[in-house]
Protein backbone atom coordinates (compact mmCIF):
# COMPACT_ATOMS: atom_id res chain seq x y z
CA UNK A 1 0.00 0.00 0.00
CA UNK A 2 1.28 3.46 -1.28
CA UNK A 3 1.33 6.36 1.44
CA UNK A 4 -0.22 9.65 0.61
CA UNK A 5 2.47 12.79 1.32
CA UNK A 6 0.81 15.84 -0.20
CA UNK A 7 -2.61 14.84 -1.95
CA UNK A 8 -3.08 17.81 -3.39
CA UNK A 9 -0.20 16.93 -5.98
CA UNK A 10 0.38 13.49 -5.44
CA UNK A 11 -2.71 12.53 -6.29
CA UNK A 12 -4.67 14.83 -8.12
CA UNK A 13 -6.80 12.61 -9.72
CA UNK A 14 -8.60 11.34 -6.61
CA UNK A 15 -12.29 13.15 -5.68
CA UNK A 16 -10.83 14.21 -2.05
CA UNK A 17 -7.57 14.12 -0.31
CA UNK A 18 -6.47 13.89 3.17
CA UNK A 19 -6.67 17.75 3.94
CA UNK A 20 -10.21 17.75 2.85
CA UNK A 21 -10.41 15.21 5.50
CA UNK A 22 -8.79 17.43 8.00
CA UNK A 23 -11.37 20.34 6.98
CA UNK A 24 -14.20 18.02 7.21
CA UNK A 25 -13.00 17.15 10.85
CA UNK A 26 -12.96 20.53 11.57
CA UNK A 27 -16.75 21.23 10.41
CA UNK A 28 -17.60 18.47 12.25
CA UNK A 29 -15.89 19.45 15.40
CA UNK A 30 -18.67 19.87 18.11
CA UNK A 31 -21.32 18.53 15.90
CA UNK A 32 -20.57 14.62 15.18
CA UNK A 33 -20.27 12.57 17.99
CA UNK A 34 -16.66 11.22 18.82
CA UNK A 35 -17.49 7.59 18.91
CA UNK A 36 -15.83 4.98 20.65
CA UNK A 37 -12.98 2.15 20.27
CA UNK A 38 -14.15 -0.44 22.13
CA UNK A 39 -12.33 -3.94 23.18
CA UNK A 40 -13.53 -6.92 25.15
CA UNK A 41 -10.28 -8.39 27.09
CA UNK A 42 -12.42 -11.66 27.68
CA UNK A 43 -13.18 -11.86 23.81
CA UNK A 44 -9.62 -10.95 23.06
CA UNK A 45 -8.53 -13.83 24.81
CA UNK A 46 -11.10 -16.42 23.40
CA UNK A 47 -10.03 -15.10 19.47
CA UNK A 48 -6.24 -15.04 19.92
CA UNK A 49 -5.72 -10.94 18.71
CA UNK A 50 -6.79 -8.07 19.29
CA UNK A 51 -10.39 -6.83 18.09
CA UNK A 52 -11.08 -3.09 18.84
CA UNK A 53 -14.40 -2.27 17.49
CA UNK A 54 -15.00 1.23 16.46
CA UNK A 55 -18.51 1.96 17.58
CA UNK A 56 -20.78 3.77 14.36
CA UNK A 57 -24.11 3.07 15.91
CA UNK A 58 -23.61 5.33 18.54
CA UNK A 59 -23.50 8.31 16.00
CA UNK A 60 -25.74 10.71 15.41
CA UNK A 61 -28.64 8.93 13.39
CA UNK A 62 -27.32 5.74 14.46
CA UNK A 63 -24.62 5.49 11.68
CA UNK A 64 -21.19 7.42 10.05
CA UNK A 65 -23.52 8.86 7.87
CA UNK A 66 -24.41 11.80 9.57
CA UNK A 67 -20.48 12.57 8.77
CA UNK A 68 -20.64 12.92 5.43
CA UNK A 69 -24.01 14.62 4.50
CA UNK A 70 -23.14 17.41 7.95
CA UNK A 71 -19.75 18.14 5.99
CA UNK A 72 -21.89 18.49 2.52
CA UNK A 73 -24.47 20.38 3.61
CA UNK A 74 -22.58 22.54 5.73
CA UNK A 75 -20.73 23.92 3.10
CA UNK A 76 -24.23 24.76 0.66
CA UNK A 77 -24.07 28.77 -0.18
CA UNK A 78 -26.84 30.98 0.70
CA UNK A 79 -28.77 30.03 -2.85
CA UNK A 80 -27.98 26.05 -2.33
CA UNK A 81 -29.60 26.35 1.20
CA UNK A 82 -32.96 28.06 0.13
CA UNK A 83 -33.21 25.48 -2.86
CA UNK A 84 -32.92 22.41 -0.42
CA UNK A 85 -31.22 18.81 -1.14
CA UNK A 86 -32.49 15.59 -2.83
CA UNK A 87 -30.67 12.34 -1.49
CA UNK A 88 -31.51 9.23 -2.72
CA UNK A 89 -31.06 6.16 0.09
CA UNK A 90 -31.95 2.86 1.59
CA UNK A 91 -31.81 4.39 4.84
CA UNK A 92 -29.17 5.17 6.85
CA UNK A 93 -28.04 8.41 4.57
CA UNK A 94 -31.45 9.55 4.53
CA UNK A 95 -31.35 9.91 8.25
CA UNK A 96 -27.85 11.41 7.98
CA UNK A 97 -29.13 14.05 5.34
CA UNK A 98 -32.47 14.40 7.02
CA UNK A 99 -30.66 15.14 10.48
CA UNK A 100 -28.04 17.80 8.91
CA UNK A 101 -30.62 19.51 6.61
CA UNK A 102 -32.60 19.97 10.02
CA UNK A 103 -29.87 21.38 11.68
CA UNK A 104 -28.75 23.69 9.16
CA UNK A 105 -32.16 25.03 8.18
CA UNK A 106 -32.61 23.56 4.84
CA UNK A 107 -35.27 21.65 3.31
CA UNK A 108 -34.42 17.73 2.29
CA UNK A 109 -36.53 15.44 0.22
CA UNK A 110 -35.25 11.84 0.18
CA UNK A 111 -36.07 9.13 -2.17
CA UNK A 112 -36.02 5.50 -0.56
CA UNK A 113 -36.97 2.15 -1.74
CA UNK A 114 -40.66 1.03 0.09
CA UNK A 115 -39.04 -1.86 1.25
CA UNK A 116 -36.19 -0.13 3.38
CA UNK A 117 -36.88 -0.52 7.37
CA UNK A 118 -39.90 0.73 8.46
CA UNK A 119 -37.49 2.24 11.51
CA UNK A 120 -34.82 3.99 9.30
CA UNK A 121 -37.94 5.55 6.89
CA UNK A 122 -39.68 6.43 10.40
CA UNK A 123 -36.57 8.18 11.57
CA UNK A 124 -35.98 9.80 8.20
CA UNK A 125 -39.52 11.60 8.64
CA UNK A 126 -38.92 12.28 11.71
CA UNK A 127 -36.14 14.79 11.13
CA UNK A 128 -38.78 16.65 8.89
CA UNK A 129 -37.70 15.41 5.66
CA UNK A 130 -40.17 14.50 2.89
CA UNK A 131 -39.59 10.98 1.73
CA UNK A 132 -40.75 9.99 -1.56
CA UNK A 133 -40.87 6.19 -1.72
CA UNK A 134 -40.09 4.07 -4.72
CA UNK A 135 -39.86 0.57 -6.35
CA UNK A 136 -36.02 -0.73 -6.08
CA UNK A 137 -36.78 -3.52 -8.78
CA UNK A 138 -38.48 -0.96 -11.37
CA UNK A 139 -37.47 2.18 -10.86
CA UNK A 140 -34.19 3.56 -10.80
CA UNK A 141 -33.18 6.13 -7.79
CA UNK A 142 -31.04 8.01 -9.49
CA UNK A 143 -33.39 8.93 -12.65
CA UNK A 144 -36.35 9.97 -9.70
CA UNK A 145 -33.70 12.21 -8.09
CA UNK A 146 -32.49 13.69 -11.07
CA UNK A 147 -36.05 14.80 -12.09
CA UNK A 148 -36.56 16.32 -8.54
CA UNK A 149 -33.49 17.75 -8.54
CA UNK A 150 -34.04 19.44 -11.94
CA UNK A 151 -37.49 20.54 -11.15
CA UNK A 152 -37.42 21.99 -7.89
CA UNK A 153 -33.43 23.30 -8.14
CA UNK A 154 -32.39 21.24 -5.22
CA UNK A 155 -28.99 20.38 -4.82
CA UNK A 156 -28.48 16.37 -5.07
CA UNK A 157 -26.38 14.54 -2.45
CA UNK A 158 -25.02 11.74 -3.57
CA UNK A 159 -24.68 8.54 -0.85
CA UNK A 160 -20.75 8.09 -2.05
CA UNK A 161 -19.65 9.72 -5.13
CA UNK A 162 -19.45 13.32 -3.56
CA UNK A 163 -16.18 14.79 -2.34
CA UNK A 164 -17.67 15.94 0.85
CA UNK A 165 -19.30 12.89 1.94
CA UNK A 166 -15.85 11.15 1.37
CA UNK A 167 -14.52 13.10 3.39
CA UNK A 168 -16.91 13.46 5.90
CA UNK A 169 -16.74 9.32 6.14
CA UNK A 170 -13.00 9.66 6.83
CA UNK A 171 -12.73 11.28 10.01
CA UNK A 172 -13.54 7.90 11.37
CA UNK A 173 -10.50 7.30 10.13
CA UNK A 174 -9.01 10.27 11.47
CA UNK A 175 -10.34 9.01 15.09
CA UNK A 176 -9.06 5.28 14.50
CA UNK A 177 -5.32 6.89 14.28
CA UNK A 178 -5.97 9.48 17.26
CA UNK A 179 -7.58 6.80 19.62
CA UNK A 180 -4.77 3.93 18.69
CA UNK A 181 -1.97 6.31 19.35
CA UNK A 182 -3.16 7.27 22.95
CA UNK A 183 -3.58 3.68 23.86
CA UNK A 184 0.21 3.04 22.16
CA UNK A 185 -1.12 0.71 19.43
CA UNK A 186 -1.21 0.61 15.49
CA UNK A 187 -3.56 -1.57 14.09
CA UNK A 188 -1.81 -4.14 11.96
CA UNK A 189 -5.80 -4.05 10.35
CA UNK A 190 -8.64 -2.14 9.51
CA UNK A 191 -11.70 -3.42 8.33
CA UNK A 192 -14.86 -1.56 6.75
CA UNK A 193 -18.45 -2.58 5.64
CA UNK A 194 -18.10 -1.36 2.13
CA UNK A 195 -21.50 -0.40 -0.26
CA UNK A 196 -20.40 2.07 -2.38
CA UNK A 197 -17.22 2.87 -0.96
CA UNK A 198 -17.85 6.66 0.56
CA UNK A 199 -16.36 5.27 4.21
CA UNK A 200 -14.10 2.91 2.90
CA UNK A 201 -12.18 5.29 0.95
CA UNK A 202 -12.52 8.26 3.31
CA UNK A 203 -10.91 6.18 5.67
CA UNK A 204 -8.37 4.46 3.52
CA UNK A 205 -7.38 8.24 2.56
CA UNK A 206 -7.28 9.30 6.14
CA UNK A 207 -5.09 5.73 6.56
CA UNK A 208 -2.72 5.32 4.27
CA UNK A 209 -1.54 9.53 4.99
CA UNK A 210 -1.74 8.35 9.06
CA UNK A 211 -1.00 5.23 9.56
CA UNK A 212 0.92 3.85 6.02
CA UNK A 213 1.77 0.38 7.42
CA UNK A 214 -1.73 -0.45 8.39
CA UNK A 215 -3.75 -2.98 5.77
CA UNK A 216 -7.23 -1.86 4.84
CA UNK A 217 -10.00 -4.19 4.25
CA UNK A 218 -13.63 -3.69 2.66
CA UNK A 219 -16.51 -6.32 3.51
CA UNK A 220 -18.97 -6.96 1.98
CA UNK A 221 -22.01 -9.92 1.74
CA UNK A 222 -22.07 -12.60 -0.58
CA UNK A 223 -23.74 -11.82 -4.26
CA UNK A 224 -22.89 -8.08 -3.32
CA UNK A 225 -19.48 -8.62 -3.47
CA UNK A 226 -18.37 -5.83 -6.24
CA UNK A 227 -15.80 -4.19 -4.57
CA UNK A 228 -13.92 -7.37 -3.82
CA UNK A 229 -14.29 -7.99 -7.70
CA UNK A 230 -13.50 -4.71 -8.57
CA UNK A 231 -9.96 -4.96 -6.55
CA UNK A 232 -9.01 -8.00 -8.07
CA UNK A 233 -9.74 -7.37 -11.31
CA UNK A 234 -8.04 -3.88 -11.04
CA UNK A 235 -11.65 -1.71 -12.79
CA UNK A 236 -15.31 -1.43 -11.48
CA UNK A 237 -16.89 -4.38 -11.79
CA UNK A 238 -20.76 -5.02 -11.25
CA UNK A 239 -23.36 -7.76 -10.04
CA UNK A 240 -26.21 -8.79 -11.34
CA UNK A 241 -28.31 -8.00 -7.89
CA UNK A 242 -30.14 -11.05 -7.30
CA UNK A 243 -28.78 -12.50 -4.37
CA UNK A 244 -31.16 -11.96 -1.38
CA UNK A 245 -29.08 -10.43 1.97
CA UNK A 246 -30.05 -9.39 5.01
CA UNK A 247 -27.03 -6.67 4.88
CA UNK A 248 -29.58 -3.66 3.45
CA UNK A 249 -27.71 -0.97 3.83
CA UNK A 250 -24.49 -2.64 1.17
CA UNK A 251 -26.64 -3.11 -1.68
CA UNK A 252 -25.05 -0.49 -4.99
CA UNK A 253 -24.43 -2.77 -7.57
CA UNK A 254 -21.15 -1.27 -8.45
CA UNK A 255 -18.43 0.95 -6.72
CA UNK A 256 -18.49 4.50 -6.70
CA UNK A 257 -16.78 6.31 -9.70
CA UNK A 258 -15.35 8.56 -7.38
CA UNK A 259 -14.31 6.18 -4.31
CA UNK A 260 -13.04 2.91 -6.08
CA UNK A 261 -10.11 4.72 -7.88
CA UNK A 262 -9.00 5.43 -4.22
CA UNK A 263 -9.54 2.18 -2.64
CA UNK A 264 -7.68 0.32 -5.80
CA UNK A 265 -4.69 2.20 -5.43
CA UNK A 266 -4.52 1.88 -1.88
CA UNK A 267 -6.58 -0.69 -0.32
CA UNK A 268 -5.31 -4.48 0.84
CA UNK A 269 -8.35 -5.98 -0.83
CA UNK A 270 -12.38 -7.05 -0.43
CA UNK A 271 -13.99 -9.81 1.91
CA UNK A 272 -16.98 -11.59 1.64
CA UNK A 273 -19.36 -12.89 3.94
CA UNK A 274 -22.46 -14.79 4.76
CA UNK A 275 -25.95 -13.91 6.63
CA UNK A 276 -24.97 -16.43 8.81
CA UNK A 277 -21.69 -14.84 9.60
CA UNK A 278 -23.17 -11.41 10.08
CA UNK A 279 -25.69 -12.96 12.36
CA UNK A 280 -23.04 -14.42 14.56
CA UNK A 281 -21.15 -10.83 14.30
CA UNK A 282 -24.67 -8.97 15.46
CA UNK A 283 -24.79 -11.31 18.68
CA UNK A 284 -20.93 -10.89 19.06
CA UNK A 285 -21.33 -7.31 19.24
CA UNK A 286 -24.47 -7.06 21.70
CA UNK A 287 -22.71 -10.00 23.86
CA UNK A 288 -18.72 -8.61 23.83
CA UNK A 289 -19.64 -4.92 23.29
CA UNK A 290 -23.08 -4.23 24.25
CA UNK A 291 -23.70 -2.96 20.64
CA UNK A 292 -26.87 -2.66 18.45
CA UNK A 293 -25.78 -3.23 15.30
CA UNK A 294 -27.48 -3.02 12.22
CA UNK A 295 -26.49 -6.24 9.47
CA UNK A 296 -24.69 -4.23 6.84
CA UNK A 297 -23.04 -2.36 9.80
CA UNK A 298 -21.47 -5.59 11.22
CA UNK A 299 -20.10 -6.97 8.11
CA UNK A 300 -16.70 -6.29 8.74
CA UNK A 301 -16.90 -7.61 12.36
CA UNK A 302 -18.40 -10.85 10.68
CA UNK A 303 -15.34 -10.93 7.79
CA UNK A 304 -12.69 -10.89 10.83
CA UNK A 305 -14.91 -13.15 12.95
CA UNK A 306 -15.20 -15.28 10.50
CA UNK A 307 -11.69 -15.59 9.86
CA UNK A 308 -11.53 -14.00 6.11
CA UNK A 309 -8.28 -12.60 6.89
CA UNK A 310 -5.10 -13.95 9.61
CA UNK A 311 -5.95 -11.82 12.54
CA UNK A 312 -3.53 -14.42 14.80
CA UNK A 313 -1.62 -12.11 17.31
CA UNK A 314 -2.69 -9.09 15.55
CA UNK A 315 -4.49 -5.94 16.39
CA UNK A 316 -7.56 -5.70 14.14
CA UNK A 317 -9.81 -2.57 13.64
CA UNK A 318 -13.34 -3.44 12.59
CA UNK A 319 -15.78 -0.56 11.86
CA UNK A 320 -19.55 -1.34 12.80
CA UNK A 321 -20.88 1.49 10.16
CA UNK A 322 -24.54 1.26 11.62
CA UNK A 323 -26.96 0.52 14.32
CA UNK A 324 -30.39 1.28 12.75
CA UNK A 325 -32.21 -2.61 12.71
CA UNK A 326 -36.02 -2.84 12.96
CA UNK A 327 -36.38 -4.18 17.02
CA UNK A 328 -38.20 -7.64 15.45
CA UNK A 329 -35.69 -8.43 12.70
CA UNK A 330 -32.61 -7.50 15.48
CA UNK A 331 -34.66 -9.76 18.28
CA UNK A 332 -34.91 -12.96 15.61
CA UNK A 333 -31.26 -12.35 14.88
CA UNK A 334 -30.47 -13.03 18.39
CA UNK A 335 -33.16 -15.05 19.45
CA UNK A 336 -31.82 -17.29 16.70
CA UNK A 337 -28.05 -16.71 17.65
CA UNK A 338 -28.96 -18.27 21.20
CA UNK A 339 -30.64 -21.09 20.45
Amino acid sequence: MNSLTDTTEAQPHYAAGFKDIEAAAQRLRGVALRTPLLESPLLNQELGYRLMVKAEPLQRTGSFKFRGAYNTISQFNEAARKAGVVAFSSGNHAQGVAAASSMLGVPATIIMPSDAPAIKIANTRAWGAKVVLYDRYKENREEIGARIAADSGAVLVKPYDNPGVIAGQGTVGLEIVEQCRKTGIVPDAVVIPCGGGGLSSGVTLALSQLSPDTEIWTAEPEGWDDTARSLAAGERKSVDGSVKTICDSLLPPAPGELTFPILRDLASGGLVVGDTAVKRAMATAFLHFKLVVEPGGAAALAAVLDGRINCREKIVVCICSGGNVDPAQYAAILGEQSA
